[in-house]
């Protein structure tokens, strides 16, 4: 990257920047560091597409960023042969959304590209099924999924619905990366590019399809039917695109009861009822527990601005209300699924369940139990898009779900990345289904705790913002490499897996996993692929979860202290 004062004047005195985008850079003249933060390097493209804060410079989302992607695309494309088949543009309920999705668009039309856009805001798995359903080369979807409101992001999907694999990823960040900003990147306006027979703007009948495929995905519809007089439930959509087909999907299934939190059901891009809305974080439940107290509610449900992930809160035997982690919702999907299809004789044998090299190991488990084959892959859903694509190339497994911790399911063939829909869908038909055992889903997994084993995990994010993060990042793995841990909390480490440099049969990754002495707990630590954040992941099994829990407390407060966040 050139140096950022460079940077700086050349994006002040370009033709194309507005007067108020020119004004935005001349308000930071005199601050040297905002203008470094801003420019000291170009916005990072990587296998998850591209994230950041929202503003002017080369280091932020913003349109022009934005139509340097979008070029990437085009080339992508072209080179593939698919530009006649088109891409497929979702946009989520963030501030700029809809204005990144259209300069999308226009690059494209101005590439030769056939396009489609959505009329209004969609979800990721719309997006995703969309793109399957349309034989589409390719897709982009505008979200920073359950990032603050400050972010924004640009996400490509393959012709699987899937995001791009690393082979095809990298065809489109070598384009981008030689393009100009300015220079090189084609674009139109919309009114000219809506004259034209390459765009076409698409909609209700696709959301039609969507629905009658997530449908497809229900396991027990008698059970549902049982309870819905009487069995109540709270959603909210997190002010993001899952109020219409989430409303929708339940009102067709039979749930007669469904209460939507009003405060966060408005599409606000500034998201005014969280801090971020994120359903990882309790915090965002706050209106929806209440609400849940006075109703006498049974289980809530929370999806992120752009519905790929789904967090839930349920009622233990005290009254009080809980949220679950990815973990625990994970196993207690897994559960279920294989516990229904065994009842009703729809398990197949060569049935097979995906999951995360750092997702919950009481998956496994229980997958065992029911004689189901698991798989690991690397972090990030795309890697279990991979896979079922490879499922249904060679026909070799029935894929019965997939899921990672970080509170992201998919379940059926419908779409290629993680799915708050069907997952929704899923999760509440557990619910009737163990509310016509007289059990609420806390009772339900604690048997699961007592059936398989207390799992204990908990994943811990280091915020490492801005240039010196980014090396503060790359220096703590690098030390790891050559001074590795040898203990934590006194036990010994007994395995080191080196996903980068090791063979692990999976693709090369910046991960470094560590197996414990008491063969049960373990450590893993990896920088994240779309935020500035170090995560540390741990995990054991106990007689208790307070045991569980204590080994995890003593885990994590060790592992920090050794590695000094």
């Amino acid at each position: 990257m050139a140096d950022y004062k460079y940077a700086y004047r050349r994006w002040i005195n370009s033709k194309l920047l507005s007067k108020d985008e020119k004004q935005e850079l001349l308000s930071i003249a005199d601050d040297e560091k905002e203008k470094e933060e801003r420019f000291y390097r170009e916005l990072e493209f990587g296998t998850a597409g591209m994230r950041g804060i929202m503003g002017m410079g080369t280091n932020r989302m913003n349109i022009y960023n934005v139509r340097r992607a979008a070029q990437g695309v085009a080339k992508y494309v072209t080179d593939a042969k698919t530009a006649d088949k088109g891409v497929l543009i979702g946009y989520d309920t963030r501030n700029n959304s809809r204005i990144f999705a259209e300069e999308t668009a226009k690059t494209l039309v101005a590439n030769g590209v056939k396009t489609y856009l959505f009329d209004t805001v969609h979800s990721v798995p719309e997006v995703s099924f969309g793109i399957r359903e349309l034989g589409c080369g390719a897709g982009v979807m505008i979200t920073a999924s359950h990032n603050p409101k400050e972010y924004n992001g640009f996400k490509v999907y393959g012709p699987d619905g899937g995001q791009l694999p690393p082979e095809a990823a990298q065809v489109v960040i070598d384009a981008i990366d030689s393009y100009d900003v300015f220079d090189d990147v084609k674009f139109m306006t919309m009114e000219d590019a809506q004259k034209t027979a390459l765009l076409e703007i698409v909609g209700p009948k696709l959301n039609e399809r969507f629905l009658e495929e997530i449908q497809k995905q229900q396991i027990n519809p008698a059970a549902v039917k049982q309870v819905a007089d009487t069995m109540k439930l709270i959603y909210t959509p997190f002010h993001g695109t899952g109020s219409r087909p989430i409303k929708e999907i339940l009102k067709r299934i039979g749930f007669k009861n469904v209460l939507v939190v009003k405060e966060q059901d408005t599409e606000d891009g500034n998201f005014p009822t969280v801090k971020s809305p994120n359903p990882e974080n309790a915090e965002g439940f706050t209106i929806a527990i209440e609400m849940a107290k006075k109703h006498d509610v049974d289980i809530i449900i929370g999806t992120d601005p752009d519905c790929d992930r789904v967090g839930i809160v349920v009622r233990d035997a005290d009254g009080v209300f809980r949220t679950l982690t990815g973990n625990q919702t994970g196993a207690l999907l897994v559960e279920y699924i294989l516990r229904a299809r065994k009842e009703q004789g729809t398990l197949p044998a060569d049935g097979v369940i995906i999951k995360t090299i750092v997702t919950t190991e009481l998956a496994t488990s229980i997958a065992k139990a029911y004689g189901i084959e698991i798989m690991n892959v690397l972090t990030g859903f795309k890697y279990i898009g991979e896979k079922m694509t490879e499922f249904a190339e060679k026909k070799d497994h029935t894929f019965l779900i997939g899921f990672e911790e970080s509170y992201g399911y998919l379940v059926g063939n419908h779409a290629r990345d993680k799915d708050g829909v069907v997952a929704t869908m899923l999760i509440s038909e557990m619910a009737a289904y163990y509310k016509t055992k007289g059990m609420s889903l806390y009772e339900a997994l604690q048997d699961v705790y007592k059936k398989y084993g207390f799992y204990a995990e908990r994943t811990v994010s280091f915020t490492m913002p801005g240039k010196g993060g980014m090396e503060k990042m790359r220096e703590m793995l690098e030390k790891l490499r050559k001074d590795p841990v040898s203990n934590a909390a006194g036990m010994q480490v007994t395995k080191k897996i080196d996903y980068e440099c090791d063979y692990t049969g999976l693709p090369k990754a910046n991960v470094l996993k560590y197996e414990l002495s008491d063969g049960k707990t373990y450590f893993i630590i990896r920088p994240s692929g779309t935020e500035p954040k170090i995560k540390l992941y741990v995990g054991t099994s106990a007689g208790s979860m307070e045991k569980g829990n204590a080994i995890i407390d003593a885990l994590v407060e060790d592992i920090q202290k050794q590695l000094g966040l």
